[in-house]
């Protein structure tokens, strides 16, 4: 394959344009960001899950405090029912007042007891509420980091597609003053050896593999045309020749 040394100068332009784009890629998967939102996201399913669980608390004190209160009630209802049939005189059988005021005794009694389960529940459920509180406001704050830490993240996303979108376009431009065929080998060589398809040839050391030349195959070079596309005996890359090459 024969391409201008002119040409084969520019092809290693080329590939400093797609060394470029490579780093830029890469730099837009190795933001600091990504881990940052990821931990924050890890942080706060974890307090939602405990804010749902506390909220479920919340929320079965509530229903049980409505019961216990349903039920005092009621035991007071009938105590203030058996209190009034005592005080009007409705009963007038010993016995009978003997049975009510046995009955009022004990329901004083069933009326404290279902009064403390009151005070227990309400206690409960002043603490669950608490326990809301404060992880609604945990969970806000995580969440305002893990919007300020995207908003930092789409900041240099549209700085780095910007240099990208640069990049591609001079490659572009200086991509169709190379010769076709040069092109397509560069590209095959390119996906071959980890986005590395052109080298300098630099003091005899090819500079895509870093190997200093044989003796042998220096004498090649040196005897090959000026026009003559010549490859790097260990790795295969295009070896392109400068003033600095070692000839």
């Amino acid at each position: 394959m024969n391409a201008a040394p002119a040409d084969q100068i520019r092809l290693l332009d080329v590939q400093a344009l797609d060394v470029r784009l490579q780093q830029l890629a890469h730099r837009r998967r190795s933001l600091p960001e990504h881990a940052e939102i990821e931990s924050l996201t890890k942080d706060h399913t974890q307090l939602r899950d405990l804010l749902v669980a506390a909220q479920t608390e919340e929320s079965d004190c509530s229903r049980e405090q409505t019961k216990a209160e349903q039920d005092v009630d009621q035991v007071r209802q009938r105590a203030a029912r058996d209190q009034k049939r005592l005080d009007t005189g409705a009963v007038t059988s010993p016995k009978d007042l003997e049975n009510l005021q046995r009955e009022i005794t004990s329901l004083a009694k069933r009326q404290g007891d279902l009064e403390d389960v009151v005070l227990e529940v309400m206690e409960r459920r002043e603490s669950a509420q608490e326990r809301v509180a404060e992880l609604t406001e945990r969970v806000g704050a995580v969440q305002g980091k893990i919007d300020d830490a995207t908003a930092r993240r789409e900041a240099a996303f549209e700085g780095i597609d910007g240099d990208v979108a640069t990049a591609t376009k001079e490659r572009e431009v200086v991509s169709a003053t190379v010769p076709a065929d040069m092109l397509k080998l560069y590209d095959k060589l390119r996906g071959q050896q980890g986005g590395i398809g052109a080298a300098k040839l630099h003091q005899r050391t090819c500079q895509g593999c870093r190997q200093e030349l044989a003796i042998t195959d220096i004498n090649e070079i040196r005897a090959a045309a000026p026009d003559t596309v010549v490859r790097c005996e260990n790795c295969g890359r295009i070896l392109v020749r400068t003033s600095e090459s070692g000839l």
